[in-house]
């Protein structure tokens, strides 16, 4: 018999939709691969869960992004039942999620980041907690959901006071000017690095999921040597968090006094978009991986840790 993969998709985060649309996508590519797919709309009833895992599935193919899908929560899940799953694990999922302590190992490691402070979200509605221009985010969330960016002469709360369902605290860092990459690692190694010109305004949610509203230059157009140094900065934050599988860094590159840049790590993303739009498969099919090759790979190197 064909291998079983359950698709684990939907979930409650801000990122629903798109983690819908990611599985719908992997599942296609599974079946046209030969493998046996179950599609699992995840919701909070885990009793529900558990039974729409019977029969027990052969590997997890995990498309849900965001907070509980993408945290370390159903890692844990799954590795009590012990079924292999795709992506990083239980603790590499929840550092990535956290992004103050993501940025604290990054740094350890000699990965630059821009400086940043933590701050009651009250704090950044009374005042500037930094020097304008700063990038006010949430301590974890994923594709750009509720990030803001303080400019000089703005005049406008970045939030109204009832409108950040993101909890009390906030992450606040210094903007960096310059390039936004991104770079999609696959075990160890790094396919290559792209660039993202958004068309007005930064990539935010909207900017990465709706056609048209950003271009892509792949590969990016970085002299070699900082095209070099993108893709091992890269691969030294995945190993840093202890990923595994397929992840996707995102990077700033600050070119304003001329090249070779500076790079900044913004984040890795230990589950990145699987939809017709993301980045992940336009960077490995650049580098001659098709779509179905990567998402077989992804179920072939699946796994638990426990």
């Amino acid at each position: 018999m064909s291998i079983h993969v359950a698709v684990l998709m939907g979930g409650w985060s801000a990122e629903r939709e798109i983690s819908l649309v990611s599985g719908d996508t992997v599942g296609a590519a599974l079946r046209d691969a030969g493998y046996r797919v179950t599609m699992i709309d995840v919701g909070r009833d885990a009793d529900r869960l558990l039974a729409s895992l019977r029969p027990r599935p052969d590997v997890i193919f995990n498309t849900l992004h965001g907070r509980f899908g993408e945290d370390g929560c159903i890692q844990g899940v799954l590795e009590l039942l012990g079924i292999p799953y795709t992506h990083s694990g239980i603790l590499a999922s929840a550092l990535a999620m956290e992004k103050p302590i993501a940025k604290q190992l990054f740094t350890a490691a000699g990965i630059p980041c821009a400086e940043g402070v933590v701050v009651n979200r009250d704090a950044v509605l009374a005042n500037d907690v930094m020097e304008r221009p700063y990038v006010i985010k949430p301590i974890h969330e994923g594709s750009s959901v509720g990030v803001h960016m303080v400019f000089g002469g703005d005049n406008r709360k970045p939030f109204d006071e009832g409108d950040w369902p993101y909890g009390d605290k906030v992450l606040v860092e210094r903007y960096v000017p310059g390039r936004e990459i991104t770079v999609a690692v696959m075990g160890e190694r790094a396919l290559g690095a792209l660039e993202i010109r958004p068309k007005g305004g930064f990539f935010d949610y909207s900017a990465k999921y709706t056609k048209g509203k950003a271009e892509r230059l792949m590969p990016a157009p970085l002299v070699p040597e900082a095209y070099e140094e993108v893709l091992e900065l890269a691969v030294l934050a995945h190993r840093t968090l202890g990923c595994r599988g397929v992840t996707r860094a995102d990077l700033r590159y600050d070119d304003s006094a001329g090249e070779p840049g500076r790079f900044y790590m913004l984040e890795i993303n230990t589950q990145p978009g699987m939809t017709p739009l993301s980045l992940v498969p336009e960077i490995a099919a650049h580098a001659g991986v098709s779509f179905q090759e990567l998402v077989t790979w992804m179920v072939e190197n699946a796994e638990c840790e426990c």
